[in-house]
């Protein structure tokens, strides 16, 4: 998920999210989250509405973050507040269910693991 998706789940600004991460590395080494690079974020913003199309906004200025499902998992204990965990419950839950939509659908399953090998970070 982008990093300024889950601080608008979150509700807090992107920046406040990321600053929250770098103070605590250790709870989000690269295979849980990584920057995307400027090609990926020109592609990205072609594909969907990014922040610079909200009314009163300039923008995002640095790349976006993206996170795992164990990044998102691990924001609640970065976040530290009723709203991540309430948050963080949620969005696992989502996961699972998606899970087992892949799993009820082989088709659509093989589909996403085919593409989730180029999707960076390879663990």
């Amino acid at each position: 998920m982008l990093d300024s998706h889950l601080a608008e789940l979150y509700e807090v600004e992107t920046r406040v999210l990321i600053q929250a991460v770098k103070r605590n590395e250790r709870r989000c080494p690269a295979d849980f989250m990584f920057q995307l690079t400027a090609e990926e974020t020109k592609s990205l913003t072609s594909q969907f509405v990014m922040s610079h199309e909200r009314p009163g906004r300039s923008g995002q200025r640095t790349l976006p973050y993206v996170f795992t499902e164990q990044g998102v998992a691990m924001l609640s204990t970065v976040l530290n507040s009723e709203r991540a965990i309430a948050v963080n419950i949620a969005v696992m839950r989502t996961f699972v269910r998606l899970r087992q939509i892949l799993a009820t659908h082989k088709e659509l399953a093989e589909t996403a693991h085919r593409d989730g090998e180029a999707v960076r970070p390879a663990v």
